[in-house]
């Protein structure tokens, strides 16, 4: 970082004038690993229309059922950031839909059996409560709690420990085969259905479809499913990740939402033409194939988008900043160290809403498997330099 500021130093002294062959070159790159995605943003709004005009319909179909409330959808992942890494045709736009409980329902977070701090999976546990006292006694249902197991099952529909729980548990898994069904029954009742075919693609955590239009273009979309914690803008998420598949009912801590936050706040401050998503697009390509992951990369960049002004993330600095990039994560592979974003971080935006641990936990190492085994350390750098 050092070394960075220091040539930034220099940087600054020079001419503002754009040097042609940096010119010439930021759009050979442009041009070579298609960085200009103006779709990105066009296709997302029909996406989260089509998301919100299904949920309206979720509505009114369980108005007087007791699943889980949809509360409206929030777009999270790289495509919805501005910078899918992906051909435009194999983007896939994710919409995270929080979940409520139900009327007579409330939910309680549990710590995994493992203990210790930051949690990054818990079980989501059901538990009913009493709608006959209170300010506002419900007088459309009957309680849970307080009337006889045969009055409510003549009366009043199941409770959702009878329908999307396995024991007293939430379950992610019978919460996507019951939105999956949800979907295709209710897909003639949203204006896209006249200009789309909807396809539901097989998914055990998440509900994915697949749009089609007359002209044969495609649309991939996957909702994901997610608890909130506290008032903060950590969630936890029905999604699993490509290393673990746990069981139905524990949930993962997920940052995508104040990732998604993150980079609308940096969108709001950054200067027009601002190169940080094309840096991100750009270095993706760049790193396809190699053992690094995405998540690293959009971590980096997270990192140096607090670290270096906005103002020196103008397109003209598109190479410096690339280069920037590079070479922060060459450093973090040979310190066997990438510190998660959101962890006791003092440069986190005021905007950002974390849970209070967070500020006092010990920092996630994304590269902790590389501190474990020096031999995947010595091939992840081999990789990088041969890139």
């Amino acid at each position: 970082i050092h070394e960075m500021d220091n040539r930034r130093d220099s940087e600054s002294e020079e001419s503002e004038e754009e040097n042609p062959a940096e010119i010439n070159t930021i759009w050979i790159f442009s041009r070579r690993f298609q960085l200009s995605v103006p779709k990105l943003a066009s296709r997302r709004r029909v996406v989260q229309e089509l998301l919100s005009d299904l949920l309206q319909v979720s509505h009114n179909l369980f108005s007087d059922s007791f699943f889980p409330v949809l509360e409206p959808i929030i777009g999270v992942g790289s495509a919805c950031e501005g910078w899918s890494p992906h051909k435009e045709e194999d983007v896939v736009y994710c919409m995270f839909v929080p979940l409520k409980p139900p009327r007579g329902h409330a939910f309680h977070l549990e710590p995994d059996s493992m203990g210790g701090m930051p949690q990054t999976s818990r079980r989501i546990r059901v538990e009913l409560v009493c709608t006959c006292t209170g300010e506002q006694p419900d007088q459309n249902m009957l309680c849970f709690l307080h009337h006889s197991e045969e009055e409510l099952k003549r009366n009043q529909a199941a409770s959702l420990l009878h329908t999307l729980c396995t024991g007293p548990y939430l379950d992610g898994e019978k919460i996507a085969l019951w939105f999956q069904t949800f979907v295709i029954s209710a897909w003639s009742m949203v204006p896209q259905s006249r200009h789309y075919s909807m396809k539901v693609v097989p998914s055990c955590r998440s509900c994915k479809m697949k749009l089609m239009k007359h002209s044969g273009r495609s649309l991939f979309v996957e909702t994901v499913f997610g608890v909130q914690q506290g008032d903060s803008d950590i969630f936890l998420s029905s999604q699993p990740t490509e290393a673990q598949l746990p069981p139905s009912t524990t949930w993962l801590e997920s940052y995508a939402v104040a990732e998604a936050k993150f980079f609308r706040h940096v969108a709001m401050q950054a200067p027009p033409r601002s190169c940080h998503l094309k840096c991100l697009r750009l270095c993706a390509r760049l790193l396809k194939g190699s053992g690094l992951s995405t998540y690293a990369l959009k971590t980096t960049v997270m990192h140096l988008l607090t670290l270096i002004p906005l103002s020196e993330w103008q397109h003209k600095y598109l190479l410096m900043r690339v280069d920037d990039i590079m070479c922060y994560l060459r450093c973090c592979l040979e310190e066997k160290r990438l510190k998660h974003f959101f962890f006791d971080n003092e440069d986190m935006p005021k905007e950002i809403s974390l849970p209070p641990a967070f500020q006092e936990a010990q920092p996630l190492n994304l590269f902790q498997h590389l501190a474990q085994d020096p031999a995947a350390q010595t091939e992840a750098l081999k990789e990088f330099d041969d890139l």
